[in-house]
């Protein structure tokens, strides 16, 4: 059975950090591009960051430079490190895994950026 599920998030202060962990299992992880999304309320969900099963990253405009994914193939994880946090950042942020038509989806964790 596959699982990806995301911790994490919570609610933090304009210009503060938040580090969300996927944890994976069911799939056999160093295979999958893994992505984390995220979608605000009346808002479509959107890519935020992803990264290829051999390291390469990409990041949405929006969080270019104060987000940062990573992913560690001993314990099967993927992160997001989130600086600098705004409050067009609060949304549910979602773990995905993708491999060869496979897509596999996280419940979500919430994020709340507000003072």
């Amino acid at each position: 059975q596959v699982q990806l599920v995301e911790s994490g998030g919570g609610l933090v202060q304009p210009g503060g950090s938040l580090t969300l962990s996927c944890a994976a299992s069911g799939i056999f992880f160093s295979s999958y591009n893994m992505a984390w999304h995220r979608q605000a309320p009346g808002k479509e969900r959107e890519v935020v960051a992803t990264i290829t099963n051999t390291g390469i990253t990409n990041y949405s405009r929006s969080v270019k430079g104060r987000f940062t994914i990573s992913r560690d193939h001993a314990e099967n994880t993927v992160s997001l490190q989130m600086n600098s946090l705004k409050p067009e950042d609060t949304a549910a942020y979602y773990c995905s895994a993708h491999h060869t038509g496979r897509d596999y989806w996280g419940q979500g964790t919430q994020v709340t950026v507000s003072s």
